[in-house]
């Protein structure tokens, strides 16, 4: 197991953080007459939802075979990355590294917090350049987080060699793994007592088929999970939101169902569009979608446009490539009729 000093990696005020305290967290029971927080007491949802979700935490546990103290529960992983810069970072002075192509929240957030950012990107075949992130964190001492996201967006594939990076640098390494649910076995989070420094993010977005809730979870070392707990605004996934992600995660036959019928329609995808002249190559994907180069990605993706069938432009990040996502049987027919309209042209 790896030693790392996490309290030398947080920002002095965090640490020094007296987190509020709520009326829920003053008194935790779910029976008696509560006047306690000011709510209005008519109503079905007049109530605060529970600030450390319990029940969401307790069956995810058993969902994730993770202890429910090493999870934490966000508004969505863009809440949990924008937590991240605040506890680790200070504004200003420290920094981050991420390696595009990727997810544009990490940038996006850091820039809100002022934070810098040291940019490595993907080698040829999307993977991490390990050297150069372990020679640019040596060399630059205010190089305090690495975000990684595997499998990776925009790209489709799991990035390897995330142990050496874990057993190599010293600060804190984040894995967002959002589309893990497509390929489970490659999961980091039973590695999350093996390294203190790691913080492994997932979502209720992709596979579980619920975006429009906004929940996401992390899992790490218990240190971390407590440093989340404080700095989060205390109320910070509605009741709502909680009995969603709940729900869903009590029907695992219909989440493998649909699970199953995605992986399958990626297959189907990946062969038709491979018969096309306009299409030059399908990269390899562990997620729910295809990243494709194409002979004119703007000419395609405003042609799809405009027959309603809605793709991704990743031109700007991968040059002449789309990022296709899986959609229903009926919505993969549509778009291969169009493809097909396109490619005959």
């Amino acid at each position: 197991m790896k030693t790392v000093d996490i309290e030398k990696l947080v920002r002095p005020n965090i640490l020094a953080l007296k987190p509020y305290s709520s009326a829920r967290d003053e008194f935790q029971g779910s029976e008696g007459i509560f006047l306690d927080a000011n709510e209005n007491p008519f109503g079905t949802l007049n109530r605060y939802p529970d600030p450390h979700q319990k029940a969401l935490k307790t069956k995810l546990s058993e969902v994730k075979n993770v202890p429910a103290k090493q999870i934490f529960i966000g508004n969505g992983s863009d809440e949990v990355i924008d937590l991240i810069y605040r506890i680790f970072c200070e504004p200003g002075k420290e920094s981050a590294i991420i390696c595009p192509p990727t997810y544009g929240m990490y940038e996006v957030s850091a820039n809100i917090n002022n934070i810098g950012l040291q940019k490595i990107p993907l080698t040829t075949d999307f993977q991490l350049d390990i050297e150069k992130i372990l020679q640019t964190a040596e060399a630059d001492t205010s190089v305090k987080l690495i975000f990684v996201c595997s499998p990776n967006n925009p790209t489709g594939n799991r990035l390897e060699n995330l142990e050496k990076l874990l057993d190599n640098f010293n600060g804190i390494v984040v894995a967002d793994e959002a589309y893990i649910d497509f390929c489970p076995e490659h999961s980091l989070k039973s590695k999350i007592n093996n390294y203190p420094n790691l913080i492994v993010m997932q979502t209720f977005s992709k596979a579980w088929a619920l975006a429009g809730v906004r929940v996401g979870m992390a899992f790490a070392d218990e240190k971390i999970i407590s440093l989340l707990d404080k700095t989060k605004p205390p109320y910070n996934v509605s009741a709502i939101n909680q009995q969603a992600a709940l729900e869903t995660l009590s029907h695992p036959d219909e989440f493998e169902e649909r699970r199953n019928t995605i992986l399958q329609q990626k297959a189907h995808l990946a062969e038709e569009l491979s018969k096309m002249e306009i299409v030059k190559r399908i990269y390899p994907s562990d997620a729910n979608f295809l990243l494709v180069e194409v002979s004119d990605a703007n000419r395609i993706y405003n042609e799809l446009v405009q027959k309603k069938v809605i793709i991704r432009n990743r031109n700007s990040q991968v040059t002449n490539c789309v990022r296709i996502t899986v959609g229903t049987p009926d919505e993969n027919k549509e778009l291969l009729k169009e493809l097909h309209r396109l490619n005959a042209k």
